[in-house]
């Protein structure tokens, strides 16, 4: 079994403290298996669920598998019982079953390393553990990096898309929670989906282009509102990874939303009102004026100059102040290339010519690439920036591969489709002058009906006479 399997098997176990032995049954994995994954996956992340022998393999239990589950189970019963009683009931039931009883510091050790959360909901009852564990993500983080929360919405501003239409566009923004400070976005006018997020999350985690945007790294936690909009497997292996805890809220109690929403807000009050195209609510009086590209521009230039400067409303402090704390150094992936499966994949696999990889009408080219001359590559690339692509073969990383015609800019997906709409339109436009042309000539070289009819009337004539 792949490793990334396993790791969705204990994930419940990892991240909600679901017990072990009920994913266990469910499904249908042994229970020492399911300890041992998690064991492992504590200890080297996902590279530790490949196989491997446990080191107490052979050692004996100095209680067996069984009273160590009626033990759990005693201490989960209502009314609550002392340690000491849950010891004696252990004592009986091995002596039953003509076993050594267990020494009470054993039954103490596994009672004590039961999960808070599981005690807490048996004990306390739902409520009482939803206010005590769940809402700890509406409480104030302690550190940077520890929470970042992604959240989409629609802008209230038209913009013109690559038809020429107005259209409203989708912003994804990643915050970090404790400063406020936006570590990522991504525009689109599609429908937000996974995609979105995983384009927003890459550059977020990865050093900016402008040296002005210090907020990067790799969060513990990241937070998400409506899975099922922000989710896929990719977006999962590479949290998995780079273990970063992700966290779904339930619907109908979206814990932490308020913090991603107040940027919309004040996005919405302090740029979008005094740029053309605002267009609040179902307004489409507005006159879109402005690409997605040059809107693009003006956002990052608001979240680097003024939302990062300004003084929080509720922390007080600037957030780009705020997360560079006391010379904070984020961790950051060990290489650009851990990123890459957020990237999109081209669905159907690239061969290497002679002349290089021949992707969406451009040649891209690499020195290393000479090595693979003929075989069938695998492309991942960002849909905002087609200067370079990234070559897999086999699931591994080759090298990137650079377009030299557009190296050097940056240039989008709908930029280049855009051109080739116009250059298509004016060769249409000049095959269609072309054979309106012939048209118009063929016409005025025929004989109008009168001149004919003269014609052969004068050969009669003619004829006649003879």
């Amino acid at each position: 079994m792949e490793a990334l399997k396993k790791f969705k098997l204990i994930k419940p176990h990892l991240e909600q403290g679901i017990p072990l032995t009920h994913i266990a049954q469910e499904k249908q994995v042994p229970l020492r298996t399911m300890r041992r994954w998690a064991k492992r996956y504590r200890e080297h992340g996902l590279s530790g669920l490949e196989a491997k022998p446990r080191c107490d393999k052979n050692r004996r239990r100095s209680v067996s598998e069984e009273l160590e589950q009626m033990a759990r189970a005693f201490a989960l019963q209502k009314p609550r019982l002392n340690i000491a009683t849950i010891h004696r009931k252990i004592a009986a039931l091995a002596k039953q079953q003509g076993q050594a009883a267990p020494k009470y510091n054993v039954i103490y050790d596994i009672v004590q390393k039961m999960d808070p959360r599981l005690i807490a909901l048996a004990h306390e009852g739902s409520v009482a553990y939803r206010n005590k564990y769940e809402l700890i993500y509406r409480r104030e983080t302690s550190c940077v990096n520890e929470i970042w929360q992604a959240d989409h919405t629609l802008l209230d501003i038209l913009l013109v898309d690559e038809k020429g239409n107005p259209t409203k566009p989708w912003l994804t923004i990643i915050e970090d929670d404790y400063s406020r400070a936006i570590s990522g976005y991504y525009l689109s006018f599609d429908y937000p989906c996974a995609v979105n997020t995983a384009l927003a999350l890459r550059q977020a985690i990865w050093r900016k282009d402008n040296p002005q945007w210090q907020v990067c790294g790799i969060p513990e936690i990241l937070y998400t509102d409506n899975g099922g909009d922000f989710i896929s497997e990719h977006i999962e292996k590479v949290c998995a990874s780079l273990k970063i805890r992700m966290i779904n809220s339930i619907p109908g109690r979206p814990q932490g939303k308020g913090r991603v929403e107040r940027f919309f807000l004040t996005l919405l009050q302090q740029l979008l009102e005094e740029l053309p195209g605002y267009a609040p609510g179902d307004a489409t009086r507005a006159k879109a004026s402005l690409a997605l590209e040059q809107f693009s521009v003006k956002l990052e230039d608001f979240i680097i100059h003024t939302y990062h400067q300004t003084p929080h409303s509720v922390t007080g402090v600037p957030p780009i102040e705020r997360w560079l704390g006391d010379g904070f150094l984020p961790q950051l992936p060990e290489s650009l290339e851990q990123l890459d499966l957020l990237l999109l994949t081209v669905p159907k696999s690239r061969k290497v010519h002679r002349d290089g990889i021949r992707f969406k009408q451009f040649r891209y080219m690499s020195p290393t690439l000479a090595a693979f001359v003929g075989e069938q590559v695998t492309v991942r690339y960002d849909p905002r920036d087609l200067a370079e692509i990234r070559v897999y073969l086999d699931g591994e990383f080759i090298c990137p591969a650079i377009c030299q015609d557009i190296a050097g800019q940056v240039v989008s997906l709908k930029e280049i489709k855009k051109a080739r709409q116009k250059v298509k339109r004016g060769l249409r436009k000049e095959i269609n002058d072309a054979k309106q042309l012939l048209r118009d000539t063929h016409n005025s070289s025929e004989p109008s009906p009168e001149t004919s009819t003269i014609k052969k009337k004068s050969r009669l004539k003619l004829y006649r006479n003879e």
